[in-house]
């Protein structure tokens, strides 16, 4: 029997990438599904087959385009031998990525919909959770390298980094790095101060170790002097 469209798998997915250029152009406020449908070369009724309504499509879309930022972030800051700067710098790298593509505007016009509308709110809530528990295990792993946080817990950079970035997100989408604000610059300096603690963290690491070498040579060279004796 030949597959209906509604069967074929590709179907969904291309009303998700249809809505997300959509979205993009028009703004949440005048996303139309039937502008989706026609951009994704489908009948207006293959979006209700799919996602039963407007919102449906809209919170099915933002868990799609969640889930491909998490599995990113995942790799990269699960990357084994990886410097906690150099994870920084690459995080930087993906922003301006996600700012060329578009990416951040789609994301947050989705944050914007969840302040009206709570069915929308309740996943952009617990998706946003998920960024900042994955930041704040990063931070937990990194605390050694750096030698801590000081008065901070990992909870709290967690927090102070997620919002950094989604903060910096929403401060270049109004365009104040028109008005010399150094918002990427900024992001990026952050990965150089990692690094002098990283450093710092490996300097003491050494001179222990030279230390703890030269004790021991000490013990031996006493021990032979008592032998000779």
């Amino acid at each position: 029997m030949m597959e209906t469209l509604a069967q074929r798998p590709d179907t969904r997915a291309s009303l998700l990438e249809a809505a997300k250029r959509v979205l993009r152009e028009n703004g949440y406020a005048c996303l139309s599904t039937r502008e989706v449908a026609a951009a994704a070369g489908v009948p207006l009724s293959q979006i209700h087959y799919h996602f039963g309504s407007k919102r449906g499509l809209v919170l099915a879309l933002f868990e799609y385009l969640n889930a491909q930022l998490l599995d990113r972030q995942a790799v990269l800051f699960g990357a084994p031998g990886l410097p906690l700067s150099e994870q920084w710098d690459r995080a930087c790298d993906y922003l301006d990525e996600d700012l060329a593509s578009g990416f951040v505007q789609i994301m947050h016009e989705l944050y914007a919909a969840a302040w009206s509308e709570p069915e929308i709110a309740a996943v952009v809530r617990e998706a946003s959770l998920s960024w900042v528990r994955l930041v704040t295990d990063v931070a937990r792993r990194a605390e050694p390298s750096v030698g801590g946080f000081g008065a901070f817990t990992a909870e709290e950079v967690g927090a102070l980094v997620s919002n950094a970035f989604i903060g910096a997100e929403s401060l270049m989408l109004i365009g104040l790095e028109r008005e010399h604000i150094p918002i990427r610059g900024a992001l990026r300096r952050v990965a150089d101060l990692i690094r002098l603690l990283e450093s710092s963290r490996a300097g003491t690491s050494a001179n222990r170790r030279a230390a703890r070498h030269g004790r021991v040579n000490n013990d031996r060279a006493r021990g032979n002097q008592r032998d000779e004796r």
